[in-house]
């Protein structure tokens, strides 16, 4: 992905003179071909999946909660939540997290080269609500309990390893997590409406049993140039850690967690924002915020979990909304790219892209019947964007 500065407010087909030029800098948004059509062209009708996606694009189900996987023996957890993939060998696997508690967890499945089943298995048990997370460059996925005083839980997406509690990451109400390989940090979220945005920096990068937790310092702007100040006390007890570091900036409701190209983007579902942080440049602001749009009618709200593709598109979940995974292009460009039907009560989780880029991954946590125990995680293939 590319590093890129959204326009806040940014909606398809309309010019940034909307917003008031001298704002935004007089650019103008990219307009798509038709009316409410992203860089993928309009949505068409429902598969039989229920999934409206763009011409060429095509749905399956991977898995659905309470049931077991396809060719497999393996039931599939409840409340599917935030995923990843991992290469292995010609193949690869998904991970997803159980937001449910007690229990929560996180379980795999596997496909070879064609992109069959191959396997599904459970790689973490008897922890709580773990909502989103994050893959590590060396191949494990963390786990995060979006709980006062959680924790953080390193696994092993091929299920050799035993999962690990990492302490040094913080307790606080985990949410997302993103690596950093240059700057050797592990950026991470906090679900609270006074939260705070972090970043752990390992004593050695690879081994998470050691380091240093700090948080973001800014003032109350939506943009400007921040610092970062050691956490005192990572055990959040007897003060939480958002509350040990004066001057901490605080964020409403941190979600999804994505970092590219010296660049972490993440979502405040309190006021259905993105942001952009810019870690070379040491300074921060909105890539998306659904309240500047004029005259109402923003095309992504409820955001929640965010991935990205090579193209450099961001792909954003929504918890309700319109049920949509919305696509933000680098020229700006904000449009659905996939809405599920019939799900009202559910939300989007975990979306995530197969090694090559040519599969989506992502889950309905509650699916058609608004049930824990009803999930359904889909596989969309098609022309994605290279």
């Amino acid at each position: 992905m590319e590093r890129r500065s959204f326009l806040r407010g940014a909606v398809i087909g309309t010019s940034a003179a909307a917003f008031g030029g001298s704002l935004w800098g007089g650019t103008a948004l990219a307009a798509p071909a038709q009316p409410g059509a992203g860089p993928y062209g309009a949505l068409g009708p429902a598969d039989a999946n229920g999934i409206q996606l763009p011409a060429g694009f095509s749905s399956r189900v991977i898995a659905r909660s309470s049931q077991t996987v396809t060719g497999t023996s393996y039931t599939w957890h409840s409340a599917p939540d935030g995923g990843a993939c991992f290469a292995d060998g010609t193949g690869w696997i998904y991970v997803s997290n159980s937001e449910i508690n007690p229990g929560g967890g996180a379980s795999a499945v596997k496909f070879n080269s064609s992109g069959a089943i191959t396997g599904a298995y459970r790689i973490l048990s008897n922890t709580r609500q773990n909502c989103a997370g994050g893959r590590t460059p060396w191949n494990t996925w963390l786990s995060c309990e979006e709980v006062s005083l959680g924790y953080v839980y390193e696994t092993d997406p091929y299920g050799v390893n035993a999962a690990v509690r990492r302490d040094a990451l913080g307790r606080f109400k985990h949410e997302a997590a993103a690596a950093d390989p240059v700057r050797r940090a592990i950026y991470l979220t906090e679900d609270e409406t006074d939260g705070c945005f972090y970043r752990f920096l390992p004593t050695t990068w690879g081994n998470l049993s050691s380091g240093t937790l700090q948080v973001l310092k800014a003032g109350t702007a939506t943009s400007g140039t921040f610092t970062w100040q050691t956490v005192p006390d990572p055990d959040g007890s007897p003060t939480t850690t958002r509350n040990q570091v004066s001057g901490a900036k605080r964020f409403n409701g941190g979600e999804g967690c994505h970092y590219a190209n010296d660049t972490v983007w993440f979502t405040t579902k309190g006021d259905n924002r993105v942001w952009q942080v810019d870690l070379a440049a040491g300074t921060y602001e909105l890539a998306y915020d659904d309240s500047l749009v004029v005259g109402g009618g923003a095309p992504l709200t409820g955001v929640d979990n965010v991935t990205g593709s090579s193209s450099g598109d961001l792909f954003v979940a929504e918890d309700g909304g319109n049920m949509e995974i919305c696509i933000i292009t680098p020229d700006d460009v904000v449009a659905p790219f996939l809405r599920i039907t019939g799900q009202s009560g559910s939300e989007i989780t975990g979306p995530a892209f197969s090694p090559d880029g040519t599969r989506l991954y992502f889950s309905s946590q509650r699916g058609t019947s608004g049930s824990s125990s009803g999930g359904i995680t889909y596989e969309v293939t098609g022309p994605f964007r290279a």
